[in-house]
């Protein structure tokens, strides 16, 4: 029986996701990459999320559903400050299906990974943002999130990635 987690919202309710939810998760993503204009970048499926997710557990996540049905979902995972001795929690997607935001589900949402971080003595719940997404952005400062803007993202990915690793000799 999976267990479900009451909000202030009517008819909006929690739960962390479970095998049977993959395709669910997967749809959430595309859907959010549809939006942030990347789609051609999403390369994840069925099989590497069941494996990422549910056999070596490298990420959570919660799925949000209004009367019975998925609307939102969050995937996170947890970091680690060396500053503070502490771990944190990365949220790394947040998406509420357009049809139903307005609703305060986003709210609800990034509220209960902030107790969940509490819960697990976490210092710090942190995410990205597109920079020209200015309603996403409106909504985490009314949060009470603050910009890191000091702070630059670097990444190394696909064939950097393999040339970089290809430099350690051991």
């Amino acid at each position: 029986m999976q267990m479900t987690i009451d909000t202030k919202l009517n008819d909006f309710k929690l739960r962390f996701a479970e095998v049977k939810d993959v395709s669910i998760i997967l749809e959430f993503i595309k859907e959010l990459a549809d939006y942030e204009k990347m789609l051609n970048e999403v390369v994840a499926t069925e099989e590497i999320l069941t494996e990422s997710l549910f056999e070596k557990r490298i990420a959570e996540v919660i799925i949000g559903e209004y009367k019975k049905e998925p609307v939102a979902f969050a995937l996170f995972f947890h970091n680690f400050s060396t500053f503070l001795g502490k771990p944190g929690i990365y949220l790394e997607d947040l998406y509420v299906k357009p049809e139903i935001r307005g609703k305060g589900i986003g709210k609800i949402m990034l509220s209960f990974l902030a107790k969940l971080a509490v819960e697990r003595n976490c210092g710090r719940l942190e995410w990205s943002c597109l920079d020209w997404n200015e309603p996403s952005i409106e909504f985490y400062k009314q949060m009470g999130a603050i910009p890191m803007d000091e702070w630059t993202v670097y990444r190394v990915h696909n064939k950097t990635l393999d040339k970089l690793a290809m430099k350690f000799n051991n």
